[in-house]
């Protein structure tokens, strides 16, 4: 069971929220419930004991699948004058109630604590301090269930990959270049849609993917609408929450219909090879920094720029303007960057690694893998290939 370190005589740790939205407290307990709850760590002889505290009626079945030692309802930990007929503020005079019964002074609580269970928790006497690191660094190294988490989400991932390009490859053309499928145009709204219902079905919410093509995909984040069009890069960048364990997969792709130019495929080529420096460099103890600086050290010895065009920049200027990557897990997008300023890695983290060339005539390549972090380098959850041609 997950604990965050011992806790002294007369001190307790409280997380607490909704832990379907709150994603460290979800984290923690591993179990998901829309309506407020409270997590108590408290000292014990030889050891820590954790008390939830939610919803009556959600009661059996946490203590069927939440990470706790204890579990009990507010109706368990009612002051003296009553609990409020508010659900949060109730859980919070129970949380108060609880740490005041176990004699607690001082209670230490992560960034992501409401304030009413300060309010309540300080109303009580008892004085609440805010640790800034608590379960940030905790959250960042993944458990082999979390991992196991996330492998799902990117095979879920791919598949809605794999289909979203085959059906650009596989479109024909009309003679303006516009891309049919069923005898109708095929727009990125089209195909956004497409995706959507692809992962519905397997169980996923999908966030708004980018389907961006043409001179669209210049701007990396640019969501894509519009007709599809021949000889033309298409980017498509999936990342979807399984609804049952809420956590990400993210995997970005680019496909070309009918011909690839020699200008894509030289922006291709240089992607790729900044993919595998970046994947190369990644290990613990590396900085995200320094893995940033693989991926624009193969970027430039492609001949290729690094930032944003500035004003006077020609439309033919063609760079990488982002950094190498990000962390994933519970959120899309969580610690650490893989950028100016990353921390060092640890074991454990899930990041991805998404170098991408952007230009505003010609629009943008970018392939994007999740690995996760070990002590010797890292591990590839991709299966995908990685090429143009699908």
């Amino acid at each position: 069971m997950a604990q965050f370190g011992a806790i002294s005589s007369g001190e307790a740790r409280v997380l607490a929220g909704v832990p379907a939205i709150n994603c460290t407290f979800y984290w923690r307990i591993r179990f998901s419930v829309g309506d407020p709850a409270a997590l108590i760590e408290l000292p014990r002889a030889g050891g820590t004991h954790s008390l939830l505290i939610l919803r009556d009626i959600e009661m059996e079945r946490a203590r069927g699948q939440a990470r706790a030692d204890q579990v009990a309802c507010p109706a368990d930990f009612a002051p003296a004058g009553g609990l409020s007929g508010d659900r949060e503020t109730a859980t919070a005079q129970a949380v108060a109630e609880c740490l005041r019964r176990e004699g607690v002074r001082r209670v230490v609580a992560d960034r992501t604590l409401p304030l009413i269970f300060a309010h309540e928790i300080q109303q009580a006497g008892i004085a609440v301090e805010c640790d800034t690191q608590w379960g940030v660094l905790q959250r960042r190294s993944k458990d082999e269930q979390e991992v196991q988490w996330l492998q799902e989400a990117q095979q879920a991932t791919e598949a809605a990959m794999q289909m979203a390009c085959e059906t650009v490859a596989r479109a024909s053309a009309r003679a303006d270049g516009v891309l049919l499928v069923d005898g109708r145009p095929l727009t990125s709204e089209r195909l956004r849609a497409a995706i959507d219902v692809f992962l519905l079905e397997r169980g996923y919410s999908n966030p708004t993917s980018i389907v961006a093509g043409g001179p669209a995909g210049g701007d990396c984040h640019e969501l894509g609408s519009g007709e599809l069009r021949t000889e033309q890069p298409v980017i498509v960048d999936i990342f979807p929450r399984n609804r049952r364990t809420l956590y990400y997969g993210d995997c970005t792709r680019t496909v070309v219909h009918g011909t690839i130019r020699d200008e894509l495929q030289q922006m291709h080529r240089a992607v790729v090879a900044a993919k595998a420096a970046a994947t190369a460099a990644c290990r613990a103890g590396v900085t995200g920094e320094a893995v940033h600086e693989a991926t624009l050290a193969a970027i430039t010895a492609h001949g290729y720029a690094v930032g944003l065009p500035g004003p006077e920049a020609p439309d033919d200027y063609c760079a990488i303007t982002h950094g190498t990557g990000h962390g994933i897990g519970l959120d899309v997008h969580e610690p650490p960057l893989l950028d100016k300023g990353g921390p060092e890695l640890v074991a454990g983290d899930a990041v991805t690694i998404e170098p991408g060339l952007y230009c505003k005539a010609i629009g943008g390549i970018r392939v994007e893998d999740m690995v996760v972090v070990t002590r010797d380098g890292c591990g590839n959850l991709n299966r995908l290939p990685e090429g143009l041609n699908w």
